[in-house]
Formats: structure tokens, sequence, C-alpha cells
């Protein structure tokens, strides 16, 4: 996505956001022959723009792929940038991530992108909130909003986990006064969130992402270089193998 919890002036789109009406949720969805239905959700940091920067959603295929667990990336975008080959398998493109998005067009979109390339069983939720602007939004309605998208989740799969990020930070030079003020907040809301909205079928968790990260994982002042695609990579993977095997 752009930088996470872009909601200070000092962060300009770099992709064009792209937008779904929202749409109700049909009664058949498509299938996977994968037990592990995996979607990457997010923005730019999702979608990746090879060779500017990276998405982590590489390196974290090729983790899971020498894991020998069994799983699928889903979503209703396709990457197509070159990625070499690993293990004589091919890069499992799929996602559901775009450039500029915001939280509410995330939530107008959920439902459709979910009906169209059917029922995860786990969703990667990147950066929630982070292309949102503060001076057109509330705060309280970018976490109405990120709530709304984890509820739209649960009512398509009742037993889906969902893994929020605690955001990697963007450059030092970046983080002005206002911004880490909001930064920090949102950091610390989502845990509050995962809490609240994990129920007895759905876990709804965090994954740290700021801690230990630098400015020499960033390719510019918001997108992960190759370095920092490994770093969240690694840590989403250190959360989903034990999930996964079980």
């Amino acid at each position: 996505m752009k930088y996470p919890f872009t909601f200070v002036l000092c962060f300009v789109l770099l992709l064009l956001s792209c937008s779904n009406e929202p749409d109700s949720i049909s009664e058949t969805l498509p299938n996977s022959n994968s037990k592990n239905k995996i979607m990457p959700l997010g923005a730019s940091r999702v979608a990746g723009a090879r060779p500017e920067y990276e998405s982590y959603r590489y390196e974290l295929w090729k983790l899971l792929v020498n894991s020998g667990i069994e799983f699928d990336f889903t979503g209703t975008e396709n990457d197509g940038a070159n990625y070499p080959n690993f293990n004589g398998l091919s890069f499992d493109r799929d996602h559901e991530g775009r450039g500029g998005i915001n939280s509410s067009e995330i939530r107008s979109g959920i439902d459709a992108w979910l009906r169209e390339s059917g029922v995860p069983d786990i969703v990667l939720f990147s950066s929630p909130g982070g292309n949102d602007d503060l001076t057109s939004i509330t705060y309280e309605s970018v976490l109405d909003n990120i709530n709304a998208i984890v509820d739209a989740i649960q009512a398509i799969n009742p037993e889906a986990t969902i893994i929020i990020e605690q955001a990697a930070p963007p450059m030092t030079n970046e983080q002005t006064s206002e911004f880490l003020a909001v930064y920090n907040q949102i950091i610390q809301d989502v845990v509050t969130i995962a809490e609240r909205q994990s129920t007895t079928t759905s876990k709804v968790m965090t994954v740290d992402m700021a801690t230990g990260f630098t400015d020499a994982m960033l390719a510019d002042d918001v997108h992960y270089n190759e370095a920092g695609a490994r770093f969240i990579a690694t840590r989403y993977f250190e959360v989903l193998q034990n999930i996964l095997r079980e």
C-alpha cells in the first residue's frame, strides 16, 4: 500500500486508487482446492510495483513453498511483474492489493472481492487505514471502517483468521510529530480491534511490523525494497506457519 496510516498531508498517493462499488455476497462462491486460502489485502505495499519497489508477497510465497505447507494466495488482482520460479514453481500472483486505496474504498469493495475470488481462510490485512487523510475523514471513521472490513470477512467466513499489521514506519525524515501521534495511536488501536473482534471461531490478531524495521528496508519514503519485503514476509511467516499446520 502507500504508507501505513498516511493520515498526514506530507504523504502523497503514489499510485492511482482503484475502488469498487459494494455488492451483496452471492450464495455460491468460487472454491479452491487448497485448504489454506490466503488473501493478501491492502494497497500498494501489497500490490508492489517491480522494479520500483517490492511487495512482501513473493518473499512470503517462497517461505511457504519451502515449508511444504499447502496454501493458495487468492484475490481479484493479478501481478504482472517478473518473478523467478522457485523450487520449480511459478509465483502465485493473486492478491487483493490496490495502490492508493483507503479504508473507505476497501470497506466498499470487500464484499464484491470476496464474492469474486472466493472465501479466504486467512486474510493478511496490510497497513489498515494507510491512505486515509484525516482532513477528509475522522480518525474514528477510519477505525469504524477497519472494524467493518473485519465484520465483512467474518460474515462470509465465520471461521476466518484475520492478521492485522501494526505497520512498518516510513523513512525517518517523514516521521513528523503529527504523524507519529497518529501512527502510535493506531498501532495500539489495532490491538484493541483484534481483541474485540475475535470470536470463538474467528481469531483476529496483530503482527508487529514496526519493531526492527529500518530506513535501509525502504525503496522510497514508504515502500519496501527487497530487504524490507523479506522482513515483512518473515514476520507474517512466523505467525502463519503455526496457523497453517493446525
